[in-house]
């Protein structure tokens, strides 16, 4: 039998010859030697890589399957309806803002509302000081007895065709006039207790008890924000994209919220200093969420296209030239490619773009790795 270490002999050799080798190798201690040094030793690696390229094509060329297959997902691309939308900003309003005051000045005497406060139609708001007012009208209604007493004399008088008849329509007139003055005085005495005259929320109170309220002078607020719209300026180029009772979405980024509604009034004229017209939009409010100057987004859809071919924006490349393109999947079975084909790209949104010519639908188009793909290059799918 041999001795197995004669065959482990010339390997111990190498492998000592070859430590020495390294261990003898001392590099070089100044920095322009390093620098050599390091030259060189890219050289060197460029070279193998060189090589290493060279001996894989030589490879791929003896066996087509050894060549690397890039990985990649697809879908196909099927017909769908497109729609564009244009944002218009608006904000929330409200019609039913009401200011309550007096039609007679008078101190405030009580005020039984504040704000925030939910008050209904007909609710005692404020009592003001009149007191003035029911003086006069104890003075007028003294001064109408005497006048009735004069006229009830005159008139017997005149039944027996003593004095005259200009004495005795001047004691009638004197009386109507006086009971006109006293129907005046009462109803202004009525006016010294201030009521709601819709049902809402106490938004502002601008007096307090015991200020002076002039009359017409806005005592309180009352908001009623159960109903309210929305309201936009469109430009004029949407005219035709936006009709009355047509429902639209609106957005209220403050409350991450949408709904849709209808368009309830369209603006008859164009404002002639930004080019718009009005737009309200009715919204339900019974949850009393919608604040007046609430922001909000209102979507008009301005551009419909029925079976239309669209893609992800991000897979539609250009070349240097400006010509767009996407790959689809070549070839059948385990030889599968990347094929470039070029499109002509249309409108846009929400990350899809309507693609004109070039695809009519049922390609595999390419979607994740589509970025780093060359023409007819080889591809694998997940």
């Amino acid at each position: 039998m041999k001795n197995p270490f004669l065959f482990l002999l010339p390997i111990a050799l190498l492998i000592a010859s070859c430590s020495a080798s390294v261990n003898s190798e001392e590099g070089p201690e100044d920095l322009e030697g390093k620098r050599t040094l390091l030259e060189t030793k890219q050289s060197e690696l460029r070279e193998l890589q060189t090589e290493i390229a060279d001996l894989q094509k030589e490879i791929e060329s003896l066996d087509p399957s050894a060549k690397e297959r890039t990985l990649i997902t697809t879908d196909t691309v099927e017909p769908m309806e497109f729609k564009h939308f244009v944002e218009i900003q608006g904000s929330i309003q409200t019609d039913d803002i009401v200011y309550v005051s007096s039609e007679t000045g008078g101190r405030i005497l009580e005020l039984n509302v504040s704000e925030g406060q939910n008050i209904n139609k007909g609710q005692l708001i404020a009592r003001l000081d009149l007191e003035q007012v029911n003086k006069q009208i104890a003075e007028l209604e003294t001064s109408l007895e005497l006048a009735q007493e004069v006229y009830e004399r005159q008139k017997r008088l005149w039944e027996q065709n003593i004095g005259s008849e200009i004495q005795y329509l001047e004691a009638e007139n004197n009386v109507k006039r006086l009971e006109k003055s006293l129907e005046t005085l009462e109803y202004q005495y009525t006016k010294s207790k201030l009521y709601a005259p819709i049902s809402g929320v106490v938004d502002v109170v601008m007096l307090k008890a015991g200020e002076m309220a002039g009359p017409g002078s806005p005592i309180v607020q009352i908001l009623n924000t159960r109903n309210v719209m929305v309201v936009a300026d469109v430009p004029e180029n949407y005219i035709q994209s936006i009709k009355k009772g047509e429902q639209v979405t609106v957005k209220l980024p403050a409350l991450q919220e949408e709904r849709m509604a209808r368009v309830t009034e369209i603006g008859r004229t164009i404002n002639a200093a930004n080019r718009t017209f009005h737009v309200e939009i009715d919204l339900d409010n019974r949850s009393g969420v919608l604040k007046p100057n609430l922001l909000a987004t209102v979507l008009v859809n301005d551009y419909t296209v029925e079976n239309a071919i669209a893609v992800p924006i991000e897979l539609v490349q250009q070349e240097v030239g400006g010509k767009s393109f996407v790959y689809v999947v070549g070839g059948e079975g385990k030889e599968l490619y990347a094929k470039k084909v070029y499109v002509e790209p249309g409108r846009s949104y929400q990350g899809d773009i309507i693609i004109k010519s070039g695809l009519e639908g049922g390609e595999v188009i390419v979607i994740e790795g589509a970025r780093g793909l060359t023409s007819n290059e080889l591809i694998t799918t997940r």
